[in-house]
C-alpha cells in the first residue's frame, strides 16, 4: 500500500516532485522515491506491507526504459509470478507489485485484466519517440486516483490526493460550477469529476493512456464489475417473492454459498508481512468480517469507537459482545466531542473535498488509534449495504407499487440519497447561485433522469448507482483518505470480485423481500454472531450530530463561526439570513434534517477554507478571484 505521483510536464523539476511526494509521505511512511526523467517522472511514497524488506519503486524493466509506481494489494501475485518467471522474467522479489513491470511487457495495456486486488498503477514507457503514461485503476474503485490536464495543455499530473496536486504551479484551486449542488444532492461528487474543475478522478475499472503531446485516451475494461453486477440482477427472475414466504432450498443454497465465500475472501485477505486488525462497528457486516477473521487468526485485535459522554445511538456494547464471543483482544477508542473542532479542518483537507457524511470524524479518529496501536492493516466491513440490500431507500424503492417499468419511486429515491433535502437546498442558495441551478439543471434532476430512462429492471437499475457511482465517491474514497491519513491499509473483504459477482447472481429476494434487508446476509451470520446483533434496529454508524449540534456543544459553537454571515457574503453561494435561519431552527427545534444541513454545510465552507478556494461567480466564466 502506498501513495504515488507523476506527470508528464517539460517544466518539472525536483522541487515539485518534492512537494507532491512530502504531501503525501503520512500515507508511505516507510520509503519515499522518485524519478524525474527528462520531462516525465513517477514517484512514490511506500507503505510496507508485503515482503518488507524488498519491493523498492519504481519497479523497473528494460534498464529502466518501463518505470512502474504502484498503490494497493495483488492478490494474484504469487501465480503471475510464477507464470512470468516461466515465460522467462527475472522478477527480483516477492512483493505483490513487482510482477507489473514484466505483464505490462507480456500484455501491453491490457494487464489489468490479469490483476485481482484493489490498485492504483502507474507505468512510464520511455521506449519509442516520446513518453507514454498508462495509469489503470481496480474494478470497483478502492484505490483513487486524480489527475490534472486541462483543456489544450499538454502537461498531465496525478496523484492518489487532491491536497498533493493542488501544490503543483498551475494547479488552481478553481470550484467545478455545479459543486455545491452536487455535494448536497448526493453528499459528494459521484463520477469521474471532482469538486475541483480542472481534477478528475480515474472511474472504476478503467485504464488510460497519456502521451507527451497531451493525447488523453480513457476506456472502462471488459471487467466492469458495476455493469456486471447490474446486468446479472436485470436477468433474474425473482423467487420466494410472496411476503413472509418461507425460505426455499433454493435460499438456503443462496446461504450457505455467502458464507464460504466471504469466509474465504476474509482469510485471504488475512495474508500479510505485518500484523493485521479488524474493525467491529457492532453491526452485522463489520461483526461478520471479524468472526470470519478471527476463526483464522488466533488474538485477532479488534477496534471500536464510541464518543466520551451520553450519546443516542451508542454502539459499544453490540461490539464487545462480537468480540467476546470471537475471542478478539478488543480496542475501545473514546472520543472526546470537544476535540471535534480543532479535528475536522484536517478530516477535510485529507478528503480533498467536501463530504457530507459525519462517519468522517470517526473514521479519521478510529485509524489513528488503530495505527497507534501498532497496526498497518486492518479489514472492514464496507460495501455490504450497497451489494445485499441494506438501505431503507433500496427497499423503499423496490416496495412503491407500480410495474418494473413504473417510475413513482424515482424522485424519493433520488431524494434519499441528498444531505439536504431539494427544497431546503433551494432556499438556502443565493439568488444568483439558484438561477444558475435552474437555467443548467440540477445533479439530482440528472440522476432521475438516468434512472427514468435505463431499460433496466429496478433492482438494477438501483444497482447501478449504488455500486457504480455511489459506493466509490462516498464510501471508498473516504475510507482510503481516512486510513492512509495514518498510514492504514484498509482491506475490503466485501468489495472483492468473488462477493461483488455472488451478489449479483442472488435472486432479488434473496436480498430483500418486503420490509427485510439482506437476508441471505443474515442468514450466514446466524451461527457465527450474537443474536443481540443479529436481532438489533439497524442504524448507521455515525456521529450522533444531532445531540451534538445544540445549545452549548463545542460543535455548534464551532458550526456558527464557520458559518458566519460574513464569510458566507464573502463567498456568494449561500444566503446568510437563510443559513441563520437554519440555526435557530436547530436550536428551537431539534431535528435531523437541520442538523445534516448544518453539517453539511460547515463541511463545505471548511474545505473552501482549507483550500483557499476562489470565490463563484454565475457568470458563465468560472471561478474569479
Amino acid at each position: 500500500m502506498c501513495r504515488i505521483f507523476g506527470c508528464l510536464d517539460q517544466e518539472v523539476t525536483p522541487h515539485h516532485l518534492r512537494t507532491l511526494s512530502a504531501l503525501q509521505r503520512h500515507g508511505g511512511p516507510d520509503a519515499q522515491v522518485s524519478r524525474l526523467l527528462g520531462d516525465s517522472a513517477v514517484g512514490n511514497n511506500r507503505l510496507a506491507i508485503m515482503d518488507v524488506d524488498g519491493g523498492d519503486q519504481p519497479y523497473t524493466e528494460l534498464a529502466g526504459r518501463i518505470q512502474v509506481v504502484f498503490n494497493g494489494e495483488i492478490y494474484n501475485h504469487a501465480r503471475l509470478r510464477s507464470e512470468l518467471r516461466g515465460k522467462g522474467y527475472a522478477i527480483p522479489d516477492e512483493c505483490d507489485g513487482s510482477v507489473i513491470p514484466a505483464l505490462y511487457l507480456e500484455h501491453g495495456a491490457d494487464f489489468p485484466e490479469r490483476l485481482d486486488g484493489m490498485y492504483a498503477v502507474a507505468v512510464l514507457d520511455l521506449r519509442g519517440d516520446g513518453p507514454t503514461l498508462v495509469l489503470a485503476v481496480d474494478d470497483i474503485g478502492m484505490k483513487p486516483l486524480y489527475y490534472h490536464r486541462k483543456p489544450h495543455e499538454s502537461r498531465f499530473y496525478f496523484a492518489s490526493e487532491i491536497p498533493a496536486l493542488l501544490a503543483v504551479p498551475g494547479v488552481d484551486p478553481e470550484p467545478a460550477q455545479w459543486s455545491l449542488d452536487s455535494y448536497l444532492a448526493t453528499k459528494t461528487p459521484f463520477g469521474e469529476e471532482t469538486a475541483f474543475r480542472h481534477i478528475r478522478v480515474m472511474p472504476p475499472a478503467s485504464t488510460a493512456v497519456v502521451r507527451r503531446d497531451g493525447e488523453l485516451r480513457i476506456w472502462r475494461r471488459d471487467r466492469n464489475i458495476a455493469q456486471d453486477i447490474a446486468q446479472d440482477i436485470a436477468q433474474d427472475t425473482p423467487q420466494d417473492t410472496t411476503p413472509g414466504a418461507p425460505a426455499g432450498a433454493g435460499f438456503h443454497a443462496s446461504v450457505q454459498e455467502v458464507r464460504e465465500v466471504l469466509r474465504g475472501e476474509v482469510r485471504r485477505l488475512l495474508v500479510a508481512d505485518v500484523p493485521v486488525s479488524a474493525i467491529t462497528s457492532g453491526g452485522l457486516d463489520s461483526s461478520l468480517v471479524t468472526a470470519f477473521a478471527a476463526e483464522a487468526a488466533p488474538a485477532l485485535h479488534s477496534f471500536n469507537i464510541a464518543y466520551r459522554g451520553d450519546w443516542p445511538a451508542d454502539e459499544r456494547h453490540y461490539a464487545r459482545e462480537v468480540a467476546e464471543r470471537c475471542g478478539t483482544v478488543h480496542h475501545q477508542v473514546l472520543a472526546d466531542p470537544r476535540s471535534f473542532p480543532d479535528l475536522l479542518p484536517d478530516v477535510v483537507w485529507h478528503l480533498g473535498q467536501p463530504n457530507a457524511d459525519p462517519i468522517t470524524l470517526s473514521t479519521y479518529l478510529l485509524f489513528r488509534e488503530v495505527s497507534e496501536a501498532g497496526f498497518k492493516v486492518a479489514l472492514t466491513g464496507d460495501a455490504a449495504d450497497e451489494l445485499f440490500g441494506g438501505y431503507d431507500r433500496i427497499t423503499r424503492a423496490l416496495a412503491t407499487a407500480g410495474s418494473g417499468d413504473g417510475d413513482g419511486w424515482v424522485d424519493p429515491y433520488v431524494e434519499a440519497l441528498a444531505a439536504v433535502p431539494s427544497a431546503l437546498r433551494t432556499r438556502l442558495y443565493t439568488g444568483e447561485y439558484r438561477d444558475y441551478i435552474e437555467r443548467e439543471g440540477s445533479v439530482s434532476s440528472r440522476l432521475a433522469e438516468q434512472l427514468r430512462t435505463s431499460r433496466l429492471n429496478r433492482m438494477a437499475r438501483l444497482s447501478e448507482i449504488e455500486i457504480g457511482l455511489r459506493l466509490p465517491a462516498y464510501h471508498l474514497r473516504r475510507v482510503d483518505h481516512l486510513s492512509m491519513a495514518h498510514a492504514v491499509e484498509v482491506r475490503l473483504p466485501f468489495c472483492q470480485p468473488a462477493v461483488v459477482r455472488l451478489a449479483g447472481r442472488l435472486p432479488v429476494d434473496h436480498k430483500v423481500l418486503g420490509d427485510e434487508r439482506k437476508r441471505v446476509l443474515y442468514a450466514a451470520a446466524g451461527t457465527s454472531l450474537p443474536r443481540s446483533v443479529l436481532d438489533r434496529p439497524k442504524q448507521p454508524f455515525t456521529l450522533p450530530i444531532q445531540a451534538m449540534l445544540r445549545s452549548g456543544e463545542p460543535l455548534l459553537d464551532f458550526a456558527r463561526s464557520v458559518l458566519s454571515p460574513s464569510r458566507l457574503r464573502r463567498d456568494g453561494l449561500l444566503d446568510p439570513a437563510a443559513v441563520t435561519g437554519l440555526f435557530e431552527r436547530q436550536l428551537q427545534r431539534p431535528s435531523a434534517t437541520a442538523a445534516s444541513a448544518i453539517w453539511a454545510l460547515l463541511i463545505y465552507q471548511l474545505w473552501i477554507d482549507q483550500f483557499g478556494v476562489r470565490r463563484w461567480a454565475a457568470t458563465g466564466q468560472g471561478a474569479v478571484r
